[in-house]
């Protein structure tokens, strides 16, 4: 039976179908009749008129005698006469009466013809043919998907952002966003395959629908556009028509994200509490905050530095906008001190909250810069945020400084002064709805290491780097299956498939392959960091952090039997080479 819990309902169903049915197949086809009926009129009476005179008209034959063309004769001569082509004058030279006719049809013939194709080119300057003709191949390429895709809606910055990590990834995407120059850009971008973009409202469900919501190709759902209703829009949709989806969705208001979270269980990113929280676990748990930062890192990336927070102090917080007071919260509940600069807020007599502009040089220097160790450039100006840093810096130099970037075009700017973090809202954005869409498995680490203490975290990161070095290892997941390796089946439902026996090296099994576990999920368990001792089962699946020659062992280990049979029972069945040359081969 059909789980009713992940099911469309009958109401889905319905509204799918109907949007079907409804989809523009066929708008661009009616478009084109509708244009080019008074067109396709005048040249069919053209053509009437001038087939009725020729065959009234009478003329000699050869011979002298009077000849009538007749019906088939005459719409012949019609057919090449009127579309420029001319033969002459067939089957009998023409009288003087049939010439002068002709001559008026020619005319006639060309006054159609170009009413005609003027109609054809008015048809295809026009916005609603160009948009239905759009629509059509946006529907049909979509239709034609046969690979698991997302669904984007928005493709602003933090969109465009996304879309380059998965394309990077091999994940296939369809693109839904309301301006029609950012879906013309999809042509432009150098991706991998083909992106279909379609310009639509993400409120309409329709749209959402055409793109391939109901479609069992779909495997999540991203909202990032700039509004926050929209986003809501999409959240709703996706919950009541695709429930079994993962969905990600950007907001910065704290009602909306309630509103959303009745729908399902949505992650909702709110750029300004997500940097407060990486913020403060730096703070805090600054091992933890590091393994998070190495692990979603690109390849190759060195370890980050111990970060060198100040966890005692004022903090001088200039802009009490959307991230100053998210930031200023998340540092009240760590009992930090803070001191809050905005010309919107009311001055307080205690000092803790100044009403001025902090760009003022006198406002800045009354500040006590020299006794503060944070100060966070929170406006949303990137050139006030950046004098900002610069007096500070210049003041105190050594404060903790904390900046906003609000537009990606002045990253060059921010990158030249020495900040000791930033916040670009569409990066993080984008790369939180990449680790949950992308890259599920590190998502799930991710979570669960933020509850992990701090010792738990500097221990994983010396394993990690006694295995792999300080350069960010790769990633990987293999499934744990037996389905095409009957030996591996057989072992898997023992009872006695040691994680450790597997992860042993297949030239010398009293050697364990340079990668280390980080997460087992399946069979209704998730363990973070699973030790050698943990029992595997058919369907498993792992999550390994480790170099390219320890992941071409493993998969030889998973695909050969008899380098299964050595790692686990230490004998070599058979010839050796084959599996040698699957270890050791580039």
């Amino acid at each position: 039976m059909t789980d009713p819990g992940n099911a469309p309902s009958a109401a889905a169903t319905a509204a799918a179908a109907l949007a079907r049915d409804s989809a523009p197949s066929s708008t661009a086809i009616f478009l084109v009749l509708r244009r080019m009926r008074a067109p396709l009129l005048v040249l069919i009476c053209t053509f009437a008129i001038g087939v009725f005179g020729l065959t009234l008209i009478p003329g000699n034959d050869m011979d002298g005698r009077p000849w009538r063309m007749d019906v088939f004769d005459a719409f012949y001569f019609m057919s090449y006469t009127a579309s420029t082509i001319g033969y002459g004058e067939i089957p009998q030279p023409f009288s003087t009466g049939q010439r002068m006719w002709v001559t008026i049809v020619i005319y006639m013939s060309v006054i159609a013809w170009a009413y005609a194709i003027g109609t054809v080119l008015a048809l295809l300057q026009d916005k609603g043919f160009r948009t239905a003709v759009s629509s059509q191949r946006f529907s049909r390429s979509v239709r034609l998907l046969q690979e698991p895709f997302l669904l984007l809606v928005g493709y602003g910055q933090a969109g465009e952002t996304l879309a380059r990590a998965l394309d990077d990834r091999d994940r296939r995407m369809v693109v839904v966003d309301h301006n029609q120059d950012r879906i013309d850009s999809l042509d432009l971008a150098s991706f991998h395959s083909d992106v279909p973009g379609s310009v639509g409202d993400a409120r309409n469900p329709d749209e959402l629908l055409r793109a391939g919501l109901d479609q069992p190709h779909c495997s999540g759902v991203v909202a990032l556009t700039d509004d926050d209703e929209a986003n809501l829009a999409v959240v709703m949709a996706a919950s009541l028509i695709r429930p079994d989806l993962p969905v990600v969705a950007r907001t910065v208001e704290p009602q909306i994200a309630a509103r959303m979270n009745e729908f399902g269980s949505p992650l909702v990113v709110d750029p300004f509490n997500l940097f407060g929280d990486e913020l403060m676990l730096a703070v805090t748990e600054p091992d933890t905050a590091r393994l998070i930062n190495w692990l979603t890192a690109s390849p190759g990336d060195p370890l980050p530095a111990p970060p060198e927070l100040p966890r005692k102090g004022r903090w001088i917080v200039c802009g009490y906008g959307r991230f100053g007071s998210r930031l200023v919260e998340d540092l009240h509940q760590h009992g930090v001190e803070t001191t809050i600069v905005d010309p919107r807020a009311t001055s307080t007599a205690d000092g803790r909250v100044i009403g001025a502009d902090a760009a003022d040089p006198d406002v800045l220097r009354s500040l006590g810069l020299a006794g503060a160790v944070g100060f966070a450039a929170a406006t949303d100006n990137d050139t006030t945020n950046l004098s900002l840093i610069v007096a500070a810096r210049r003041t105190n130099p050594d404060l903790f400084l904390v900046a906003r970037q609000n537009l990606p075009v002045n990253a060059p700017l921010f990158a030249e002064l020495p900040i000791d973090s930033l916040l670009v809202p569409t990066t993080l954005i984008a790369h939180e709805a990449l680790a949950r869409i992308g890259d599920p498995m590190l998502w799930r680490f991710v979570q669960g290491a933020r509850a992990k203490p701090d010792a738990w975290s500097r221990e994983l990161l010396q394993r990690l780097t006694a295995a792999c070095g300080t350069g960010r290892p790769d990633l990987w997941e293999p499934t744990v299956v037996g389905a095409d390796n009957r030996a591996l089946d057989t072992w898997l439902t023992s009872g006695s498939a040691r994680l450790g026996d597997l992860l042993r090296d297949p030239e010398d099994r009293e050697r364990t392959i340079d990668c280390v576990p980080l997460l087992l999920h399946g069979s209704g368990r998730t363990v973070l960091a699973p030790e050698d001792d943990t029992i595997l089962v058919r369907g498993d699946h792992l999550l390994l952090a480790g170099t390219a020659s320890a992941r071409r062992a493993l998969d030889a280990t998973l695909s050969v039997p008899t380098v299964l049979e050595y790692v686990v029972n230490g004998r070599r069945v058979g010839n050796s080479w084959v599996w040698r040359t699957l270890v050791n081969r580039d």
